[in-house]
């Protein structure tokens, strides 16, 4: 099966919203073998709605938006493609109770007429129950078979309709899938994408004839092994083979796959070995802190930090040497020894992970320029310290320090 995608709204086409809608619903649909071949983003004008719409029909008769189905002047979805269709729109009571007594239940307070728009439905169209919000899904067909799902544009609502009606709706209308596109993400760090493929040889064009893609970020290089013309049970077992081949290769600089975020990773790791971890930071501003308690349970693993930007909270409250300070400077190997070393002592953990560094813009000079870090971990068996020069604007630096932090943790829990 082929299908569109056709996003709407204005703040799309500004910038202000990134477009997370369609590529989950590319990845969703692939993994099913429904192809995408064309999506496409409009504002919020009933005209470019509409033509957008009727060329997607003639295309491939099989359309999904999202977007403009809210209760809002701007909100123009179902009514232009119910006028495409040729239908009209009737007031559903049975929604009007539905989206009623969820402002109750939100909110103890009575819903606003507005949301009265949300209940109308073009005639003859399948209302798809939205179990997320107030806007119900909207299927409409015509007697040759072509038709448009409409889906909220709010993603959380999206997501919910797409699981709970479109997959198992396409699902029927397809069958068994003779073939899926399915990809598999190994997420490596520590590592430049140039010297990656190097690394991998014949392996960096593709793996047991799957194409592979580089995907360069602050957290490392992702690859990405995509299987298009296997069955499902057969492009799994062939993604497996791949993985562990590619694994195999890269070696070390590999910490996980798919959506793994090394941070999670690292307080696993430490759970099961009964280690705890203190910070201190300086350029990263407690930016490490955040990424380590932004998982439920961090408690167990993390039990705090220093945000230690200026010299004298170094000196107070992390015991650095005045000495050192003034001979070697706030960014360098002795110093950040001396803040992991520091920290791990004053907060009683068995790993202490210490940042120090230029994050510019301003700041550097020819001995140490804008992008100067210096990463320093006590425990594991001795105190190391890490130089780095990092390119980026000033929230790229910051964010591949915390990466590299973690990743010199992983690395040394792995070694014992």
């Amino acid at each position: 099966m082929q299908i569109e995608l056709l996003t709407i709204g204005d703040e799309l086409l500004l910038g202000f919203t990134v477009d997370t809608n369609a590529a989950y619903l590319a990845r969703q649909l692939a993994a099913i073998g429904v192809e995408i071949v064309h999506r496409t983003t409009v504002g919020d004008d009933a005209e470019k709605i509409a033509a957008a719409v009727s060329e997607a029909i003639e295309r491939t008769g099989a359309v999904i938006t999202t977007g403009g189905l809210g209760p809002t002047a701007d909100d123009r979805t179902r009514p232009v493609i119910a006028k495409l269709f040729g239908r009209e729109l009737v007031r559903d009571d049975a929604i009007v109770a539905q989206i009623e007594a969820r402002f109750w239940r939100m909110t103890s307070a009575k819903m606003p007429q507005t949301n009265i728009v949300q209940a109308m439905v073009p005639t003859g169209a399948r209302v798809l129950q939205n179990n997320h919000g107030t806007a119900p899904g909207l299927w409409i067909e015509d007697a040759e078979g072509r038709w448009v799902a409409m889906l909220p544009g709010v993603p959380r609502e999206m997501r919910g309709l797409t699981a709970d009606s479109i997959i198992p709706i396409l699902r029927e209308r397809i069958g068994v899938a003779p073939t899926a596109i399915i990809s598999r993400t190994i997420r490596t760090t520590g590592i430049g994408e140039s010297a990656l493929s190097e690394r991998l040889g014949e392996l960096g064009k593709s793996v047991h004839g799957m194409p592979l893609a580089f995907l360069p970020g602050w957290a490392g290089v992702d690859l990405r092994l995509t299987s298009r013309t296997l069955a499902p049970d057969d492009a799994v077992r062939a993604l497996d083979a791949a993985e562990r081949e590619l694994r195999d290769v890269a070696g070390p600089v590999v910490y996980g796959d798919d959506g793994d975020d090394l941070a999670k990773l690292v307080l696993d790791s430490c759970r099961d070995r009964g280690h705890t971890i203190a910070v201190a930071e300086s350029c990263t501003g407690g930016l490490l802190g955040a990424r380590l308690t932004e998982f439920p349970g961090s408690s167990d693993v993390f039990r705090g930090g220093v945000i230690a930007y200026d010299n004298s909270v170094k000196t107070k409250l992390l015991g650095v040497s005045d000495v050192t300070l003034s001979t070697r400077g706030a960014v360098s190997e002795e110093v950040v020894r001396e803040m992991a070393d520091g920290c791990a002592k004053e907060l009683g953990t068995t790993i202490g992970i210490a940042i120090t560094g230029i994050a510019g813009p301003g700041g550097g000079t020819p001995e140490k320029p804008v992008g100067t870090v210096w990463i320093g971990i006590s425990g594991l068996g001795e105190t190391r310290a890490l130089g780095r020069q990092y390119v980026g604007d000033r929230e790229e630096i910051r964010l591949r320090a915390t990466q590299a932090a973690l990743d010199q943790v992983r690395r040394g829990i792995a070694s014992l």
